[in-house]
């Protein structure tokens, strides 16, 4: 039974990422496992469930990141690390993001856990760059709402990515995502201090050449 639903959700994101969500139906999720469509309504009984169970499944990672980062020891290395890890995720369920918007309005629950997240990942980012400051890393911001406007750029980036590589038919390949990761890590470094850039060039010599 548990192996059956979970054939169902991965037959439905790999044609969910194919042709997007709107472009597929339960008819067409069940040809795709020689099932009957009464056979899938047994374990979900329209799309829209589908949606909300790859949605859960793709952000659980997410979750978990965000309630240890009071436990990270960070450093511009494992921040990096975990861009990357992060956007690695986004690609495999990337009909999710390159329908973001769409798929928010789509469904209440799914828009209320997203907004739940992005006050978690702020205050994530809050935490990160007071132990960068800390850490002679950072610099101290000069202005009032200086922070709170880099948090909000680097999280619109960090939601936007992938769609921009959909719109302009970018593949999604290694190479592409260590650039995205370097292009989002990049937006730190007018704010880092000497110590802080002589470690971003080590880390990313590629910028500088």
């Amino acid at each position: 039974m548990k192996n059956r639903r979970q054939n169902i959700l991965s037959a439905s994101l790999k044609l969910f990422n194919k042709l997007g969500y709107s472009n597929v139906t339960i008819r067409m999720i069940a040809l795709e496992l020689k099932i009957s469509s009464g056979n899938l309504n047994y374990h979900f009984k329209k799309r829209e469930d589908i949606l909300e169970a790859l949605y859960f499944e793709m952000v659980s990672e997410f979750d978990v990141r965000i309630e240890n980062l009071g436990e990270t020891k960070f450093s511009l290395e494992t921040i990096k690390k975990d861009i990357e890890l992060s956007m690695h995720r986004m690609v495999e369920y990337q009909f999710f993001w390159t329908d973001l918007y769409i798929l928010l309005r789509l469904n209440d629950k799914i828009r209320l856990h997203f907004e739940e997240v992005y006050k978690k990942r702020f205050k994530g980012y809050e935490i990160l760059f007071n132990s960068l400051i800390e850490m002679n890393i950072m610099e101290s911001f000069e202005l009032t709402k200086e922070s709170q406007f880099l948090i909000e750029r680097m999280i619109g980036f960090s939601n936007t990515w992938l769609y921009n590589s959909f719109l302009y038919r970018k593949k999604n390949n290694q190479n592409y995502i260590e650039t995205q990761s370097d292009n989002l890590l990049f937006m730190l470094y007018p704010y880092l201090t000497d110590f802080g850039k002589t470690e971003y060039k080590r880390l990313v010599p590629g910028c500088f050449v």
